[in-house]
């Protein structure tokens, strides 16, 4: 008898350790791509935490219930660093199939909450055959469409003009890890005129941490991207190429600011040249660019100075060449980046504080770079973000004295 009720207490014990055990719920099995519905969830690349596979092509497909909109919010995201996220990276799409694309990314830069215009949302992760790192983990859930909160903006925007603000303006300054997206649509026969009124998003060289992005058509494309900005200058007036502008806004985790306020209007596609606002559109240079004979035996000497190269240059920097290589008749280069004037599609590689370029001199000896040397280089864009130099690309050594004209020519308007 005692035997047995001294088990009584021990038993009970055991008991509620089985049945907290049994409640205790799972962490959740993350497998490449599914079906997802109602109110919330978590989503992740395969086998996450541990590291996500090669050569995959995973697929999510949310949906939510009617009347309400997805809210996706990333937990945690490390993937293969690339500026263009180019080949390890994680897509974010409006509806299940031929969606606008919100976003892009990839590297540990955790963007703020990414709202879908409906019920529906698609993210899809493609990685190649080189993995770096723990792949992601997001989750989602669903909000009314006019009550989701001073954290989230953005929009699908189709009447002739409007305005579109961050977060909070004018009253205090935008939250912290917000991302926005405006896409702006008129009718098939006219443009958009874009204009920021005022403007102050936190400052850096090369906006790394908070900015906005315009792209000309539908969708986040750096190969379409007119400009990325930072800072509190506002932009010069923005014309699209057809009917269709994607405006970003992302803010990380540390500091923020004002924000700003834009205005648009549609317009009809033929004006007066005279009368037609700059486009600021950088084109990727695609042809001409092998080392051919006749291109290579050219006299190879720069043409026109500074001022007159400067907007017919994707890129404009000062850097040093830290490493050469020959391939074929052409020479590629590292470049470590000095100051960057005019960034256009240049992929840009960071490691720490440094940041470098890799470029391509199409004929090897014109111009000649040196390694150890510094070197003001301007030049064009090709589709895969390298930089290409042609025997009459302005290059010139780089002193000190060039910092000044070099930093006035960042503020003209081309």
């Amino acid at each position: 008898m005692g035997g047995a009720s001294a088990c009584i207490p021990l038993c009970l014990l055991l008991a509620a350790a089985q049945l907290a055990r049994s409640q205790t719920p799972e962490r959740p099995v993350f497998t490449c791509g599914g079906v997802l519905t109602g109110e919330s969830g978590f989503i992740g690349s395969e086998g996450f935490p541990g590291m996500y596979p090669p050569n995959s092509k995973c697929t999510w497909k949310i949906t939510v219930p009617e009347g309400k909109v997805v809210v996706l919010n990333f937990r945690f995201i490390d993937l293969e660093s690339d500026n263009l996220c180019r080949y390890d990276f994680v897509d974010v799409y409006n509806g299940h199939a031929n969606g606008q694309r919100i976003g892009r990314f990839c590297g540990t830069f955790r963007p703020g909450s990414l709202v879908a215009s409906g019920n529906k949302m698609m993210v899809q992760m493609i990685s190649d055959a080189n993995t770096a790192g723990s792949g992601f983990m997001a989750t989602f859930s669903a909000a009314a469409p006019d009550g989701k909160g001073d954290r989230y903006c953005g929009g699908r925007l189709e009447k002739p003009s409007g305005s579109f603000k961050t977060p909070n303006w004018p009253d205090r300054d935008y939250p912290v890890g917000v991302t926005c997206v405006w896409h702006i649509v008129a009718p098939k026969n006219q443009l958009i005129e874009l204009k920021f009124e005022k403007f102050d998003v936190e400052r850096d060289n090369y906006c790394r941490y908070d900015y906005v992005a315009v792209f000309n058509g539908g969708e986040v494309n750096d190969a379409r991207r007119i400009g990325k900005y930072c800072g509190d200058s506002p932009p010069a007036p923005i014309v699209s190429e057809r009917n269709e502008l994607l405006i970003q806004f992302l803010s990380d985790l540390s500091l923020t600011a004002d924000g700003f306020i834009s205005h648009y209007k549609f317009r009809p596609k033929k004006l007066p040249t005279t009368t037609a606002m700059p486009v600021t559109t950088t084109v990727p240079i695609t042809t001409g660019l092998k080392p051919t004979v006749a291109l290579c035996q050219q006299k190879c000497r720069r043409m026109g100075t500074l001022e007159s190269n400067y907007c017919s240059s994707n890129f404009v920097l000062a850097g040093t060449v830290i490493t050469t290589v020959t391939r074929g008749g052409s020479l590629l280069a590292t470049v470590s980046i000095i100051s960057i004037y005019r960034e256009g599609n240049l992929a840009i590689q960071q490691a720490g504080k440094n940041m470098s370029v890799k470029l391509t001199v199409v004929c090897k000896q014109c111009p000649l770079l040196r390694r150890g040397l510094n070197y003001i280089i301007m030049g064009q864009v090709g589709d895969d973000g390298r930089g290409k130099i042609m025997p009459n690309s302005f290059v010139k050594m780089f002193k000190n004295k060039n910092q000044k004209p070099m930093n006035a020519l960042k503020n003209k308007q081309c």
